[in-house]
């Protein structure tokens, strides 16, 4: 494009000529420096990035550090009434303190021992006589209840259903599961020892012992989902009944009686036709705490200040948190996710500030503002957007969202690495997507994707990454996004696979799409409701 037809462009657009003098500035955005930061960012001393452990805190010094050797100025007040560069706010969750079951002079610890499905709370250590039920069934063919009141006391059962030679079911009379057995058994076990008046429920794992030592694992991963971080302390559902899943060896001992004496119990059950009468018994305690726990996290701003139009200001955001260490000690570098974002971030902010110190800085302010907690369920965005935005959001005239750009995702491999999927550009402001396209076109001349754009994509992107908590209150956004690649959220996320002059593209398109906001005569219009 000329520059004359880039003029009549522009005036068509009702866009600002933007001066050519912002290239110098997109210049010094650079591969070889996103590297460098990138490899900081994401080195193994990092520990992952986790929200609310000291890799988070270590990256977050090292973003303010970097947003004061640019001379970016910090604007969060603290209690004492300095300014600082880090916005820091408290997250809850409830998990576990003690929780045991002893029995037969023998403490039993959660996920050493046991598994639960769902919640119960019992602060005070407390006692049952323990009975073993057969396989815990009531049916008028099969009924393990029949003549006994069990009501408050420990049950005791095997996991499964009595089934034949041949394997069949002997209450379905097929090859399927009635619904006492197969994976959802204990649902139905459960839900009639409640009725019955159950106290606590012990199912006994029909797994081999390195098999439940698996089974353990994976669902401690699973039981993360109990414990999941919040910007308010939370009730929970909680009963005083828990559903134990145990070893045999565990489920003897609560019994009071040998591990050989329960398996030939067990063989007996599933190759009768009726219950087997059992008088084994025993006792246990049982202390289940559910507590309040607290943890700090922070958000990580730098604040260029603007000229005749300072009042109003542009966001230009990432987040910095990634998902930690993994249980078996892997150290999850999270260099794309979202290293790529924040370390673009960084690149922006001094090439802005390089601008501003040659007299050429932007009209309107921009606020640097990387966030921690979005892969908690973007917290640290929601507490800024939501319950202490530092800029008021009446001022705030967009967000360019960066989060996960230094790879070429699986619909692009052997295709392209000149591209960016661009969401939501069009879904508040007709203009800011003209803009968008205009520096594209003008300058880095990238393939624009709008494949998660559309309403209709079951990933949902629109809604999963920090912009959204603008988006919500009605202030324009871009979220710049080059998709999911075979690394996401594992250990081999690392700054050896990053794509850095991927990376410098991307940065490069943000700055200049910034450039034009900040610069423009007029803040951007909402003029589109698409959300």
């Amino acid at each position: 494009m000329t520059y004359k037809s880039f003029l009549l462009a522009t005036s068509l657009l009702g866009l600002p000529l933007l001066s050519f003098a912002q290239e110098k500035f997109a210049t010094t955005i650079t591969s070889a420096d996103l590297e460098k930061q990138l490899r900081i960012l994401a080195a193994d001393d990092m520990e992952g990035r986790e929200t609310g452990t000291r890799g988070q805190r270590k990256a977050a010094e090292y973003i303010a550090s970097q947003f004061a050797a640019y001379g970016l100025k910090p604007i969060v007040k603290t209690a004492d009434g300095k300014l600082d560069y880090q916005q820091h706010f408290t997250l809850y969750k409830k998990t576990w303190g003690d929780f045991y079951v002893s029995a037969g002079g023998k403490r039993f610890e959660y996920l050493k021992d046991f598994v639960t499905n769902g919640l119960l709370n019992l602060p005070t250590e407390t006692n049952y006589e323990t009975v073993f039920v057969g396989y815990g069934i009531s049916e008028a063919s099969y009924d393990d209840y029949a003549g006994r009141d069990v009501t408050g006391k420990a049950l005791v059962m095997a996991e499964g259903e009595p089934k034949t030679a041949d394997g069949k079911s002997k209450l379905s009379g097929t090859s399927e599961a009635s619904k006492w057995g197969g994976p959802n058994g204990w649902r139905a076990k459960s839900l009639l020892a409640k009725q019955k008046g159950a106290g606590q429920i012990f199912i006994i794992s029909a797994e081999s012992a390195e098999a439940f030592k698996t089974l353990l694992s994976q669902r401690g991963a699973m039981q993360q989902r109990f414990n999941r971080l919040s910007l308010k302390p939370g009730a929970e559902n909680v009963g005083s009944m828990g559903i134990f899943l145990v070893t045999a060896e565990t489920g003897a001992t609560l019994l009071n009686t040998s591990t050989d004496a329960l398996n030939q119990l067990t063989t007996s059950l599933a190759q009768a036709e009726k219950p087997v009468s059992s008088s084994l018994t025993g006792s246990l305690s049982v202390k289940a705490e559910r507590v309040d726990e607290k943890t700090e996290s922070s958000n990580v701003l730098g604040f260029l200040e603007g000229t005749d139009k300072k009042d109003e200001v542009l966001i230009v955001s990432s987040h910095y948190d990634h998902i930690g260490i993994s249980p078996d000690g892997q150290i999850n570098n999270g260099a794309n996710d979202d290293g790529s974002g924040t370390v673009s971030v960084i690149e922006i902010a001094q090439a802005f500030a390089q601008a501003k110190a040659a007299g050429k800085g932007p009209r309107r302010s921009v606020l640097f503002l990387t966030v921690s907690g979005e892969e908690k369920g973007l917290l640290g965005s929601e507490y800024y957007a939501d319950m202490s935005p530092v800029i008021p959001l009446d001022k705030t005239v967009g967000d360019l969202n960066i989060d996960m750009v230094g790879r070429v995702d699986d619909l692009h491999q052997g295709k392209s690495d000149n591209y960016i999927y661009v969401i939501g550009s069009d879904k508040l402001s007709s203009e800011l997507h003209k803009i968008s396209e205009a520096a594209n076109q003008t300058y880095t001349k990238m393939e624009l994707d709008y494949k998660y754009n559309d309403p209709k994509d079951p990933e949902r992107i629109y809604y999963r990454s920090d912009h959204y908590n603008f988006a919500k209150h009605n202030i324009p956004i871009i979220f710049y996004f080059n998709g999911l690649h075979a690394d996401y959220h594992k250990p081999t996320d690392d700054a050896e696979k990053i794509d850095f002059k991927l990376a410098e593209r991307s940065a490069r398109l943000v700055f200049y799409t910034a450039w034009d906001i900040a610069n423009r005569d007029q803040r951007l219009v909402v003029d589109s409701h698409k959300q």
